[in-house]
């Protein structure tokens, strides 16, 4: 998930391999569930806004961790 001000706005998609690793399930089960709503609801707003940070330009304080694409 990808956050800013504590808004989500989008995800990456793990392969299937990564689905199945332990470890990463009991660390996905101990964070907060998200809905697609939330995120969608996340998305629009941002948009509104014109803070999403994948389609305007924001001064970041860590543009490193944006999504890739």
């Amino acid at each position: 998930m990808y956050f800013i001000q504590g808004i989500p706005f989008t995800f990456d998609e793990f392969s299937d391999e990564i689905i199945k690793d332990l470890d990463i399930i009991k660390l996905a089960d101990s964070e907060k569930r998200w809905e697609p709503d939330d995120v969608y609801r996340g998305y629009s707003y941002l948009m509104e806004e014109e803070c999403h940070p994948c389609l305007f330009d924001l001064e970041l304080e860590n543009p490193e961790c944006l999504p890739a694409d």
